[in-house]
């Protein structure tokens, strides 16, 4: 029997999550989405792709919670998207009643799943998941920190003209303006960018990662990237279902790592069966440890407008 994953929105990012769970023919998908027909279409269209992108996993779609039963991870994707101008926390309101619904039917429908979030603000959202729902914190992450370090690594294998699976790079903190590259813990086949890129082109690299997702908003104009966000996911899906124990940056609960406490945020984690089993804490900086938790504190500020 296939295991289950249940994806939760299925716009541009939930709908590319299916496709690419699928073509890792990792589990079956039932995506949830409130527009009638929509999901249902999109899976269909999906499942007739099936023969020819080599998957075997079901895909279906549902406009009813009562489906994601049995789901062994739940993908939260729902959420407004971004537009040109505005910054993850402007949707903080609208998005936070979407997770709170999804989170309750979750809580009844799914209640062994672990869930991996990634609507915005995400870190945000994900102590939203965490609080609802009432599980425990290592079956609920957030993606963040894994699609950042991912738009790093593509920056520094698009500036060096080399493969990007031989770039590694780290980006810790909260999935937004705060965000922390790590250049110190970022090397290409194990040699540090810094013997391969000069300092201040770095720092240029670092920036544009910070801003990445806000460069593509401000390119497509009626939305926001999805593509990077969903493999991401899938990634992180991947490692919990199949007990990889792969090391990535995601959103985690805190509980005095880095001296920060009761907040989501960006860390470095092993990924398993267990969901977030361990989180790594690196010999950071003075300035890397003050960047990370400024970042920390900013989204606490940000906790208490949803009445956290």
């Amino acid at each position: 029997m296939n295991k289950k994953v249940a994806v939760i929105g299925a716009g541009n990012v939930g709908a590319s999550v299916a496709q690419y769970m699928a073509e890792a023919n990792i589990a079956d998908v039932i995506m949830i989405d409130i527009i009638e027909g929509f999901p249902q279409g999109k899976a269909l269209d999906m499942t007739q792709a099936g023969p020819i992108r080599n998957y075997n996993c079901m895909i279906t779609g549902s406009n009813d919670y009562k489906d994601i039963k049995d789901s062994d991870l739940v993908v939260m994707t729902a959420g407004l998207a971004r537009k040109p101008g505005m910054s993850r926390e402007d949707l903080l309101a609208a998005n936070a009643e979407i997770v709170g619904t999804a989170a309750k039917n979750i809580k009844e429908h799914a209640p062994n799943a672990y869930v991996v979030v990634v609507s915005n603000p995400l870190d945000i959202m994900t102590y939203h998941m965490w609080k609802v729902t009432g599980f425990p914190k290592n079956r609920v992450c957030g993606q963040a920190g894994i699609l950042d370090s991912t738009r790093f690594r593509a920056f520094v294998a698009m500036e060096l003209g080399v493969a990007m699976r031989d770039v590694q790079a780290m980006v810790m903190g909260g999935h937004g303006d705060t965000m922390v590259p790590l250049p110190r813990y970022t090397t290409v086949a194990g040699i540090p960018i810094k013997e391969l890129i000069g300092a201040d082109r770095i720092k240029e690299i670092s920036e544009r990662t910070r801003m990445g997702g806000g460069e593509i908003v401000k390119l497509l104009k009626t939305g926001s990237a999805y593509y990077a966000p969903a493999s991401a996911s899938v990634e992180m899906a991947r490692s919990i279902l199949c007990d990889e124990k792969r090391v990535v940056p995601c959103s985690c609960y805190l509980e005095g790592q880095y001296g920060i406490k009761d907040i989501y945020i960006g860390v470095p984690a092993i990924l398993g069966a267990n969901g977030v089993e361990k989180v790594l804490e690196l010999d950071l900086s003075e300035e890397e440890l003050g960047a990370l938790k400024a970042s920390a504190d900013k989204y606490k500020g940000v906790l208490k407008e949803i009445g956290y």
